[in-house]
């Protein structure tokens, strides 16, 4: 089973991939952390187009976590299951406000090797904080969300909307009724 976990920055979306992940024991890939770089810088996407191609490559099940849109013509190719952490906006900003002080307080490398970390400067005082991120992209990912819920193209695609944590336990609690490489019940 090939899954691609949507949702707005702070939605939860790693939370929900790495449930999945240990549930199915399949691999897990966080596009974050094929994007970013030393002192947060972004991949070209070429470059970070080709990451993504090699770390789907050759492998039959996958959870991948993260939006950016611009690649959905690679992880959703061959994509099963969209699951869309859509939780509300009160709950959301809670948890980016919550993870962004957690993670400037701990100084935890994000991704590995990159030296990248949260500082309550960039996470509550910055044009690039996460939390500006959150307020000023939630309302327009849920429409954009919404709308790929009815196109045409992705029809194949099996679509979970999770708008509360108790329906993403559930979710997750009967996830071992999926069977991994077939996408069946």
């Amino acid at each position: 089973m090939k899954i691609n976990v949507i949702g707005t920055s702070g939605s939860g979306k790693s939370t929900v991939a790495r449930g999945i992940t240990q549930k199915l024991n399949i691999p897990y890939i966080q596009l974050d952390a094929l994007f970013w770089r030393a002192d947060w810088q972004g991949t070209p996407d070429d470059l970070f187009f080709a990451k993504i191609e090699a770390a789907l490559a050759g492998k039959n099940d996958w959870v991948i976590d993260g939006n950016y849109k611009r690649t959905q013509s690679i992880k959703w190719r061959d994509v099963d299951m969209i699951v869309w952490v859509d939780y509300s906006f009160l709950r959301t900003l809670y948890q980016a406000v919550r993870r962004a002080a957690v993670r400037a307080w701990q100084q935890d490398e994000i991704w590995a090797g990159t030296g990248n970390r949260e500082t309550f400067r960039k996470s509550f005082f910055s044009r690039d904080s996460i939390i500006l991120w959150t307020l000023k992209t939630y309302r327009n990912n849920r429409r954009q969300y919404e709308t790929l819920l009815t196109d045409a193209r992705w029809q194949h695609v099996r679509f979970v909307r999770l708008r509360s944590p108790k329906e993403t336990q559930s979710f997750l609690s009967d996830l071992p009724l999926l069977k991994p490489s077939t996408g069946l019940l």
